[in-house]
């Protein structure tokens, strides 16, 4: 078989077109340097956030949250203001920016750090990861199409989740000839080659998709949105298809904490010290993002090209209330694995590639300023509501009986209301797109 031939067939087998190839790869690549990055770093922010207990972390919820409330505004004041290679540029090196920070004084004052550094770095860290990821979406929302995204998202994903394998996979391989605070510079490095990549897909996108998405003038050198640095938190209020996609993440990220939570209690119970709860999350991590992946290869865009985004949405409801009444049930260490693998794969290989295709039916300014208000600050309101009904349950004796019984409403809810999200993005038609809150005409 010639390789022209090779080249149709795994262009066939996912679903990928003309000129897509490059892109999507590039795309992938992109996803992977980001999640190599943070998954670098994630084992020893879980770790530092235990120093004083679980219940610490329930606290360190409600300033993460507040923290991504304060920054709002600066993004979208920023987003107002630069290109969007200099948005992404500037998000990612703050971030450099802080890494190399921390770096300095692990090595220059390690008399220093204690437990309010390690707080200190676990709010800044949770932060700074949705702002990172979430940049990295829009910009995908904003280089294809919509029709692009149903079928491509998924796939771009996967080069996310082997980055979300390689990081603990070289936390383990680089902690001890290199030493901790080193790490922090090899995350930092990671996100240096995503910013170009960034350039390099836009450059790409804007070449040969210019008739499908924009002109490749207006993609190469699209101006900034300009627009009030509230604007983000307005569209979401106005909007109901955005307060929609509000609602539906801040019930997946009450879950998401339900899950979080029971994991550092499991945890705690067989890792007394720091060293030994960050060898085991991190080990956690790594075995739990390999189960995403082969999850994610099987299912790679088929859910949300045969069934559609409502569906799409609805399946990770449907498996979260299942895993928590099979956990409640046997309350193994095993099926917890299980509950974290089938969420993640879920989430990583189906959910999030579909709800971030939702957001390429609204403007430019919303993709950057209301998609930044939901995805950090409603992210991170999830995760204290979440804490702290978790954290009620268990004073009042509940334990992961009472947990269950919470979640199977909720994920009807959340379930119900990924279908009318669904069905809200199948009716917006192209040619009807400016009948959509938000939709640039």
């Amino acid at each position: 078989m010639n390789t022209f031939a090779q080249r149709r067939r795994l262009q066939d087998l996912f679903n990928l077109r003309h000129g897509e190839t490059g892109p999507v790869l590039l795309a992938a690549l992109f996803f992977f340097c980001i999640l190599t990055a943070l998954m670098l770093l994630r084992p020893a922010r879980d770790a530092l956030g235990m120093e004083r207990g679980i219940e610490s972390i329930r606290w360190l919820f409600v300033g993460t949250a507040l923290a991504t409330l304060l920054v709002n505004p600066l993004f979208g004041w920023l987003a107002g203001r630069v290109r969007r290679l200099g948005l992404v540029a500037t998000t990612y090196g703050f971030f450099v920016a802080g890494l190399v920070g921390f770096w300095a004084l692990l090595v220059l004052a390690p008399g220093a750090v204690g437990e309010r550094s390690g707080q200190v770095f676990y709010v800044w860290f949770s932060v700074s990861n949705l702002f990172i990821t979430m940049v990295f979406w829009a910009l995908m929302a904003d280089c294809f199409s919509s029709d692009q995204a149903r079928r491509l998202f998924a796939l771009i994903s996967v080069g996310g989740t082997l980055g979300a394998i390689c990081g603990p996979w070289l936390t383990s391989r680089l902690a001890e000839p290199l030493g901790t605070p080193a790490l922090l510079l090899v995350a930092g490095g990671f996100l240096l080659v995503a910013v170009a990549l960034a350039w390099m897909l836009m450059r790409m996108a804007a070449e040969r998709f210019g008739s499908q998405v924009a002109s490749m003038r207006e993609q190469a050198n699209a101006p900034p949105l300009g627009g009030t640095p509230w604007a983000g938190l307005v569209a979401v209020f106005r909007s109901r298809y955005l307060t929609g996609i509000a609602g539906y993440i801040l019930l997946m990220t009450v879950m998401a904490t339900f899950v979080y939570f029971t994991r550092l209690q499991m945890v705690a119970e067989v890792a007394g010290d720091t060293d030994a709860r960050a060898a085991l999350m991190g080990s956690i991590d790594m075995w739990t993002q390999v189960a995403v992946l082969v999850l994610q290869l099987a299912l790679t865009g088929k859910i949300v090209q045969r069934f559609g985004l409502g569906v799409a949405l609805a399946i990770l409801p449907v498996a979260t209330a299942i895993g928590f009444i099979g956990l409640a049930i046997y309350g193994s260490f095993l099926v917890l694995v299980l509950l974290e693998a089938t969420n993640r794969a879920v989430q990583r290989g189906i959910t999030r590639p579909a709800r971030e295709a939702l957001f390429t039916l609204v403007g430019r300014e919303d993709r950057y300023k209301a998609k930044a208000f939901i995805d950090t600050f409603i992210y991170r309101a999830g995760d204290v509501t979440g804490a702290q009904v978790e954290g009620v349950l268990g004073q009042l004796g509940l334990a992961l009986g009472g947990l269950a019984a919470v979640v199977a409403p909720l994920a009807v809810a959340w379930a119900g209301l990924g279908l009318w999200l669904g069905r809200a993005h199948r009716d917006a038609r192209p040619q009807e797109a400016a009948a959509v809150p938000g939709r640039a005409t």
